[in-house]
């Protein structure tokens, strides 16, 4: 099954993803620190997987960026 999202801004088909963990696998982000915003709200990474995504969700994702 097909959804279309919303992701950082820019509209996005996906394939096979069903919630928000697969998302995250499907984009490569596991293991990395990430904040995911669905619809206006912050999803507790220990909710990514019971999370679903609908079509037309939007959703932020900011990678955290270490430095100094």
């Amino acid at each position: 099954m097909s959804l279309t999202i919303r992701l950082n801004g820019h509209e996005k088909q996906l394939d096979g993803v069903h919630t928000v963990q697969d998302l995250v696998a499907h984009l490569g982000y596991e293991g990395k620190r990430i904040a995911i915003e669905r619809n206006g709200d912050i999803v507790p990474k220990s909710q990514h997987a019971h999370t679903a995504l609908s079509n037309g969700d939007h959703l932020e994702i900011v990678v955290a960026v270490g430095g100094g």
